[in-house]
C-alpha cells in the first residue's frame, strides 16, 4: 500500500518529533492548579498536541489532565490511548547516554519514554497521517487520547472518562504484539510498622519498577560486605557506604530483573539487624517473585501466576514502610489476596494500607477487535497471532472494548523502566506500518 512509502518518507520527521518529546523529562512532580502533575508533564502534553496540530489534527487540551487529537467523521469513535508521563530515570551513572537526550546511536534512539510510551504513540500518529495522505477517509472518528499519570494513579485518564465522550472501541500501543486479551489486576500498597529499627535505609524509585540498586550507609558495613560476598550478590564499597546492585525490570515481570532491595534485606537479616520491614522482605519474599509464602500457588489459565515486587523501602528510627506492587490473575479474588497478605504481614508487625487498585481486563478471543487485529498482524508479519496475557497495567482497562496492541515483538528486548531505555528505529517504522494497517481496517 502507498501509505507504507509515505511512512518511510516521514521517518526523519517522526524521529524529530519523538526527540522533541523525549527531551522533556515528564516525570510526575508536585502539582498545582495549573499543572496537576507538574510542569514537565504539562510541557510534554502541550508539545505533543502542537505536533498533532501541525500534522492537521484537531486538538483539545484538558486542563493539564489529558489531551486529545482527532480526525475523521462519524458517530463511532476509534481511540488510540497512550501516556506521556515516564518513570524516573534513576541513577544517571547507569545510563550510557543522557536519559532525556534522545541520542541516536547504532540505529537506536536512547531516552526515557522512547519505548514506554512516547515512541509508540508517535508511531500511531504518523501512521494515521500517512493514511490520510493517501486520501483515506475513515468512516469513524479517530482520536488519540494522551494520558499524563499512567505511571502512578491514572488521574489523567480518569478525568478524561469523567468529562469526555467514551470511545466505541480502541487499543493502546503500550505492551506486546500480537495483542493482550487479559491483564492482571494491579494492586499497589504500603506495609507499615511503627516499631523502632536499629538502622535507617531508603531506596527504590517506584512501585512498578524492580530496583536496580540501593545504597546502605549505616552500621556494620564490614560485616555486610562479608555477608554479600558469601551470598554471591553484586555490590560495591564506596567511601562509607555499600551499593547493592540488582537488575531493573518492569514490576509486571519482576522475574526479568533482580531486586536490589530484597538482596540487601536478605543480607541484613542474616546479620541479625532489627527491622520489621527487613525481616519481612528477607523471610517472606526473598527472591521469590510469585509470593508463594503468602499466596501459595495462585495462578490461572488466561493470565498465569500472581507476581509481587518490592518497589521501595523506607526504614527509619520511627518506623518502616515497604511499597509493594502485586499483579493478580484475572480470575482470582482480590479480597482473598489482600486477606492472605494482611495475615502474613501482621506476624511481622506490618499494617496494610492500600494505595491504588486497577481491576483486571479480559476480552474474549472471539471479540471483533481481537479478530481484526489478529488478521492484520498475521498479514503484516506472517507471525503467530495468538493473543497473550500480561501482568502489565495499560490504559486498555480504563474502558470497554479496548486491548493493548504492540509495540514489542516476540523476542524483542524489553527496556521500559530500565537504564538505557531505547527504541530501535527500524522497529519503530515497522510498528507504524502495522498500526496504519490496523487503523485502516478498524476505521474503513
Amino acid at each position: 500500500m502507498d501509505y507504507k512509502n509515505k511512512i518511510d518518507n516521514m521517518k526523519d520527521q517522526l524521529l524529530s518529533s519523538l526527540a522533541e518529546v523525549v527531551k522533556i523529562p515528564s516525570v510526575k512532580a508536585e502539582g498545582n492548579e495549573n499543572y496537576p502533575f507538574g510542569e514537565e508533564i504539562d510541557k510534554s502534553l502541550v508539545k505533543t498536541l502542537d505536533i498533532c496540530k501541525n500534522l492537521g489534527f484537531t486538538t483539545y487540551y484538558g486542563d493539564g489532565y489529558y489531551g486529545y487529537a482527532e480526525t475523521g467523521e462519524g458517530d463511532e469513535m476509534l481511540a488510540i490511548l497512550g501516556h506521556l508521563d515516564v518513570v524516573p530515570a534513576g541513577e544517571e551513572d547507569n545510563w550510557n547516554y543522557p536519559p532525556f537526550g534522545a541520542v541516536i546511536e547504532d540505529g537506536r534512539m536512547y531516552g526515557r519514554g522512547t519505548q514506554d510510551d512516547k515512541g509508540p504513540m508517535l508511531a500511531c500518529i504518523y501512521a494515521v497521517k500517512a493514511l490520510l495522505n493517501t486520501g483515506f477517509k475513515p468512516n469513524k472518528r479517530i482520536r488519540f487520547i494522551f494520558g499524563t499519570d499512567e505511571e502512578n494513579l491514572w488521574g489523567g485518564i480518569t478525568k478524561y472518562m469523567e468529562n469526555e465522550e467514551v470511545p466505541s472501541f480502541g487499543f493502546t500501543p503500550d505492551s506486546d504484539f500480537p495483542m493482550i486479551y487479559a491483564e492482571k489486576g494491579l494492586l499497589q500498597l504500603h506495609l507499615k510498622s511503627s516499631n523502632n529499627s536499629e538502622i535507617t535505609l531508603k531506596g527504590g524509585n517506584a512501585f512498578n519498577a524492580v530496583p536496580d540498586r540501593i545504597i546502605y550507609d549505616d552500621i556494620k558495613l564490614d560485616e555486610l560486605e562479608v555477608e554479600l560476598k558469601n551470598l554471591g550478590f553484586d555490590y560495591k564499597k564506596e567511601n562509607k557506604s555499600i551499593i547493592v546492585y540488582g537488575k531493573g525490570a518492569h514490576a509486571s515481570k519482576p522475574n526479568h530483573g533482580i531486586n536490589a532491595i530484597s538482596r540487601l534485606c536478605i543480607a541484613l537479616n542474616n546479620m541479625g539487624v532489627k527491622s520489621d520491614a527487613v525481616r519481612f522482605i528477607a523471610e517472606v519474599i526473598g527472591e521469590d517473585y510469585n509470593g508463594k509464602n503468602i499466596f501459595g500457588n495462585c495462578e490461572d489459565e488466561p493470565s498465569g501466576k500472581i507476581t509481587i515486587n518490592i518497589g521501595k523501602i523506607n526504614v527509619t528510627n520511627n518506623g518502616d514502610e515497604i511499597s509493594v506492587d502485586i499483579r493478580i490473575p484475572v480470575t482470582k479474588d482480590k479480597e482473598k489476596v489482600v486477606g492472605d497478605l494482611k495475615e502474613k504481614a501482621k506476624k511481622y508487625n506490618l499494617e496494610y494500607k492500600e494505595f491504588d487498585y486497577l481491576d483486571s481486563l479480559y476480552v474474549p478471543k472471539d471479540h471483533f477487535l481481537i479478530k481484526t487485529l489478529r488478521k492484520v498482524y498475521e498479514k503484516e508479519t506472517g507471525l503467530n497471532s495468538e493473543p497473550i496475557s500480561t501482568g502489565g497495567g495499560t490504559y486498555a482497562r480504563s474502558m470497554d472494548n479496548c486491548v493493548a496492541f504492540g509495540p514489542i515483538f516476540p523476542g524483542q528486548e524489553k527496556v521500559e523502566h530500565q537504564a538505557n531505555e531505547y527504541v530501535e528505529i527500524e522497529k519503530l517504522i515497522e510498528t507504524a506500518k502495522i498500526y496504519a494497517a490496523a487503523i485502516h481496517e478498524l476505521a474503513k
